[in-house]
């Protein structure tokens, strides 16, 4: 997202709706300096709900404002199948599952891994829907296995592996296409993951992280917005997810999707490659 574009656009659909922007703040439920910064372009990346919120007062669509403020050209290339965006699964995609924190932990603490699986399951849903921050988390999580305190980024850490031939696969298909992360994950994993070299630091044109959107995938909502942050029709978007049950509502949305098999990644990856061939 331009943000200088997106500022000069909400800047004139606001004066074509004939709002002031104290007006447009009182609709919108924003402060005055909020608004302000971002038509000046001063907000690097504002959140996505607050320009949802924003389009909806001006009755305009969500794609009217960032659809229009992107200056990114396009990549020229295009899939035989009609893609154009690629949108990555983080977990069982770019690295394999982390499952191996769960014996760890209970090795560590003296615990049932089956425990230990079941508490956290418990909360992953919250956590990944920003409902908690790690802290919290870490500190229910703690207090729910009977521990004084438990770092869970850190197992999660150690434990994941890079699935080393997709990323290879998506640093070629960055080449190519526009790219992003479209992930269920706990606030600040990514940047983790791309700090430690666990998935690679490249320039994503979109990284959907449900943490920040407090909505997960297979909610329809999520691919919503996933949608506008790609900025291409619905038609020329590919998800690639490990998890089946997130695949429908992308396939309803008129997304292309493929099944990742994190047991037989090498196959999955080969797979994904073919996809993938250029047409042009």
């Amino acid at each position: 997202m331009d943000e200088k574009g997106l500022g000069l656009t909400l800047q004139r659909a606001r004066q074509k709706a004939g709002l002031t922007q104290q007006s447009m703040c009182q609709k919108a439920g924003l402060s005055y300096s909020t608004l302000a910064k971002i038509e000046r372009g001063a907000i690097k990346s504002p959140s996505i709900f607050t320009i949802m919120n924003i389009a909806e007062v001006l009755d305009v669509s969500l794609d009217q404002l960032v659809g229009n403020s992107k200056k990114t050209k396009t990549k020229e290339h295009i899939t035989k199948g009609g893609v154009r965006f690629i949108y990555f699964d983080v977990n069982g995609c770019l690295v394999h599952f982390f499952h191996r924190a769960f014996t760890k932990i209970a090795e560590d603490y003296d615990l049932s891994p089956d425990i230990v699986e079941t508490i956290f399951w418990q909360y992953n849903d919250a956590v990944n829907q920003g409902k908690f921050t790690l802290d919290s988390f870490n500190t229910i999580f703690a207090k729910e296995l009977g521990i004084d305190h438990i770092n869970w980024e850190k197992y999660y850490i150690d434990a994941v592996i890079p699935i080393a031939e997709m990323h290879e696969l998506i640093e070629w298909a960055a080449e190519k296409y526009k790219v992003g992360l479209f992930t269920n994950i706990a606030g600040g994993i990514i940047d983790l993951l791309i700090k430690e070299k666990l998935i690679p630091d490249i320039s994503y044109t979109a990284i959907v992280d449900s943490s920040k959107l407090g909505v997960t995938k297979p909610d329809p909502k999520i691919y919503e917005i996933a949608e506008s942050m790609a900025g291409v029709p619905s038609s020329e978007i590919l998800l690639i997810d490990d998890t089946r049950a997130n695949l429908p509502p992308a396939q309803k949305a008129g997304w292309h999707v493929m099944w990742f098999d994190d047991y037989d990644s090498q196959e999955s990856a080969y797979q994904v490659r073919k996809a993938l061939e250029p047409a042009n």
